[in-house]
């Protein structure tokens, strides 16, 4: 079962990777009506995300660049921006390199009990590392979803 979670996370990031080839970066950056975020920010906050429910919530080490936190973690918003966000090019290096450094780090540790039950935003609580990191799939849908308005909006006007 655990190399079939692994392939889901292979194609679930596959498509991720795709989209973000296909977008151009220079709109990655606009807010169209009704959005708070941009195309960038989503898929560095899905980067960002992914990194915090596999690595962060064993007190491991995030190993993303530092400033991923301050542009990408729930909450932040690129109105807030006072630097240069990473370009496309280092979120999609982070968003392919974290596959493999995530499938070595927590194979066989699925079932692992978290040093401490984590409660999302809304109000979901995950005991194990195998639920902390299934429920990140679903995240990442959201926010390819969320890309593709954003995207669609931006291409209507």
């Amino acid at each position: 079962m655990e190399q079939t979670i692994f392939k889901h996370m292979e194609t679930v990031r596959s498509i991720t990777e795709q989209a973000m080839k296909k977008i151009p970066e220079e709109t990655s950056d606009i807010i169209p009506k009704g959005f708070n975020n941009n195309i960038r920010w989503n898929f560095g906050h899905i980067a960002f995300i992914q990194e915090k429910l596999v690595f962060g919530l064993l007190k491991e080490e995030m190993n993303i660049p530092k400033d991923f936190g301050r542009f990408f973690a729930a909450g932040t918003k690129p109105a807030n921006w006072e630097e240069t966000p990473p370009s496309f090019a280092e979120i999609a290096e982070v968003l392919t390199e974290q596959k493999t450094r995530i499938e070595s780090f927590i194979e066989g540790r699925l079932y692992e009990k978290l040093p401490t039950p984590f409660t999302n935003k809304a109000g979901i609580t995950f005991y194990t590392v195998g639920e902390a990191f299934l429920f990140s799939f679903y995240h990442e849908a959201l926010h390819m979803e969320t890309i593709k308005r954003i995207h669609r909006s931006i291409s209507s006007n």
